[in-house]
C-alpha cells in the first residue's frame, strides 16, 4: 500500500472511531487543541498544516484555541469528507485542500508547524515521517497524537482480535512503540525528541466517570510507571536549523491601557544565562506595554547582576536592584513591588521564558475586567511536562485544602506568574521570606474580594542549557501551609487579611 492510501485509510478508521466510539469526543479535541497552543507558543503568522483533517473538527478547535489568529492548511484525503466538509463554513484563516496524492500539490510549501492524528502505523511512519520534515520551515515543529500499544484496552482488542477470525476485519495496523518512534525519527533527523504518554480519559471508560477523570489525568499522566498505561502518545520534535538560529517574534501588544504602563518584576538567583533572553523576549513581544523591567538579583553567586547592568546601559527601561543577605523570593519580590511605577504589575520567573506569546491571555483577562491573572498550570486546559510528581501531589493538595478551609475555588493561586492592577498590589503585605510569598500573592487577592482570573498556560521543565530551579519542596513546601493557616485564621476569626496597612519596603540598588 502506497502512503497516500495508507493514510486515507488512516484517515477513515478515525473518522469511524470518532463517530460511533469516541463519546468523549468534544473533550478531548478541545484538549488536544490546547496542547497545539501550548506546545508550539503561537505567533499569529505562524503558519500550521494538518495532515489527514478529515471532518476538520480538530482543525476547527485547534484555530478557535488561538482566536482565530494562525492561518491553518487542513489537509484532508478521503474525497468524500473533502466535498462533505465543502458545504460547512469556515473561518478565514482555514484553508482546506484535497490530497490525491502525498505531500502532492503541498510540495512546494513550507509551514512552521506541523499536526496529525492517528495517522501513523508500522507501514507508512518511515515516509510519513521523512515527507513531514520536508514541509517544515527550518526549526518548525510537529506534534502528533497516535494510540499507545502499552495501553491495556488496546492491547486486550489485539489479543482478542488474534483469538477470533470474526474480529480481525474491524483491526487497525499495529500502532509503534516509543523505541521504535524515537529510532524512526532519528533516523529522519529530527532533534529534541519527546515521545510521551498522554490522556486517561477514553472508552471504555463509563461517563459516569467523566468529572473525576478530567481531574485525576494530570496525576495520571505524570505519575511513575502508571503512566506509561495511557490511551495515547503524543510526538513532538523539531527540525534542525541552521546553528545559532533564533525563533522569530513579534509584537503581541494588542491592548492600549497597558501601554507604557506594565512594570514587571522578575526575582532572579543564579540566572546570568536567562536573563538576556528573558528581557530580548519580553521586549520584542511586549515592548510597547513595558515601562520597565525590574531584574532582582536575589545574592547570586553568578554574574546576574552584572550582566543586567550592561544590558541597562543599552535600554533605561531595565533595572537592577542588588539584594544583601539573607536570599529569599519573598524577600526580592518585596524589594522588586517597592520600587514599581506602571499601573499594572507582572510578576514572572526566568522559567516562564519560552512561553510569553501565552501571557497575552493575562492580558486579555485583566484588559476585559479582572484585577488580577493567574498563569494556571493545573487548569483542566493547560500543559504540565516533566514536573516533578511531589511537586504535582504538593501542589493538589495545598490547592484542595485551602478551598475547602477558605470555601473558593481556584486551582494554581500560587505560580509566580502573575499580572495585577496596581491597586491590588498596594493591599498585598508579604510576610513570608521564601517561595511561599507566592501563595500569599495568590491568596490575599481572593479573600480581599477582587476579581482574580486564572489562565491556563504550560509548564515545561528547564532544559539543562538554562540551570537550574532553587526551589526544595523539604525546605518550603511546609512554608505554603503556614501561610494558608494564618489566612485560615484571621478569616475565622473575623480580623483583617493583611496584619497592618502596606508601608513602602526598603530595597539596596
Amino acid at each position: 500500500m502506497d502512503l497516500i492510501e495508507s493514510l486515507k485509510k488512516q484517515e477513515r478508521l478515525r473518522e469511524d472511531y470518532w463517530k460511533n466510539v469516541d463519546y468523549f469526543l468534544p473533550i478531548r479535541l478541545k484538549w488536544r487543541a490546547q496542547m497545539v497552543r501550548h506546545f508550539f507558543h503561537l505567533f499569529p503568522e505562524n503558519s500550521i498544516l494538518e495532515v489527514g483533517a478529515g471532518s476538520c473538527q480538530w482543525t476547527r478547535e485547534i484555530s478557535e484555541s488561538n482566536g482565530n489568529r494562525n492561518p491553518i492548511c487542513a489537509a484532508v484525503l478521503d474525497k468524500e469528507l473533502y466535498e462533505k466538509n465543502n458545504h460547512d463554513t469556515f473561518p478565514e484563516n482555514i484553508e482546506q485542500i484535497h490530497l490525491d496524492k502525498f505531500p502532492g500539490k503541498l510540495s512546494e510549501r513550507r509551514f512552521n508547524f506541523i499536526v496529525g492524528y492517528q495517522l501513523l502505523t508500522d507501514e507508512n511512519a518511515g515516509g510519513l515521517l521523512s515527507e513531514l520534515k520536508n514541509l517544515l520551515k527550518p526549526g518548525g515543529q510537529i506534534l502528533l497524537f497516535d494510540p499507545n500499544p502499552w495501553n491495556p484496552y488496546y492491547r486486550i482488542r489485539r489479543l482478542v482480535s488474534k483469538l477470533f477470525f470474526f474480529f480481525k476485519q474491524a483491526e487497525k495496523n499495529e500502532s509503534l512503540s516509543r523505541i521504535d518512534l524515537f529510532t524512526l525519527l532519528s533516523e529522519a533527523g529530527y532533534i529534541k525528541i519527546k515521545i510521551l504518554p498522554y490522556d486517561f480519559l477514553f472508552p471504555p471508560l463509563p461517563k459516569i466517570l467523566l468529572w473525576p477523570m478530567q481531574n485525576l489525568s494530570l496525576i495520571l499522566e505524570n505519575f511513575p510507571y502508571v503512566r506509561n498505561f495511557a490511551g495515547s502518545l503524543f510526538i513532538w520534535v523539531q527540525k534542525p536549523a541552521e546553528e545559532n538560529w533564533k525563533r522569530p517574534m513579534s509584537s503581541l501588544v494588542q491592548h492600549d491601557c497597558f501601554k507604557d504602563q506594565l512594570s514587571v518584576v522578575v526575582p532572579s538567583r543564579n540566572e546570568e544565562l536567562n536573563i538576556p533572553p528573558l528581557i530580548e523576549n519580553l521586549l520584542a513581544c511586549y515592548g510597547e506595554y513595558i515601562k520597565e523591567i525590574i531584574i532582582v538579583d536575589d545574592n547570586s553567586r553568578d554574574e546576574t547582576a552584572n550582566v543586567t547592568e550592561n544590558l541597562a546601559l543599552e535600554d533605561p527601561r531595565i533595572k537592577l536592584i542588588r539584594r544583601s543577605m539573607p536570599h529569599g523570593v519573598g524577600r526580592a519580590l518585596r524589594d522588586g513591588f517597592a520600587v514599581t511605577k506602571g499601573n499594572f504589575v507582572l510578576t514572572m520567573d526566568c522559567d516562564f521564558q519560552h512561553i510569553l506569546p501565552e501571557l497575552t491571555g493575562l492580558f486579555d483577562a485583566v484588559a476585559d475586567g479582572a484585577d488580577m491573572a493567574i498563569g494556571s498550570r493545573f487548569s483542566r486546559e493547560s500543559v504540565l511536562l516533566n514536573y516533578a510528581f511531589t511537586k504535582i501531589l504538593a501542589n493538589r493538595g495545598f490547592h484542595i485544602l485551602a478551598n475547602l478551609l477558605l470555601g473558593k475555588h481556584f486551582r494554581d493561586a500560587t505560580n509566580n506568574l502573575k499580572l495585577m492592577r496596581k491597586e491590588v498590589l498596594n493591599s498585598l503585605v508579604l510576610e513570608a521570606d521564601d517561595f511561599a510569598a507566592n501563595a500569599e500573592t495568590g491568596l490575599q487577592p481572593i479573600l480581599l474580594g477582587y476579581k482574580v482570573k486564572e489562565v491556563p498556560i504550560s509548564w515545561i521543565n528547564r532544559s539543562v542549557d538554562m540551570g537550574f530551579s532553587n526551589f526544595n519542596i523539604l525546605n518550603t513546601g511546609p512554608n505554603y501551609f503556614v501561610v494558608l493557616f494564618r489566612l485560615v485564621f484571621r478569616k475565622w476569626l473575623g480580623r483583617d487579611i493583611v496584619r497592618c496597612p502596606p508601608v513602602k519596603q526598603s530595597s539596596k540598588t
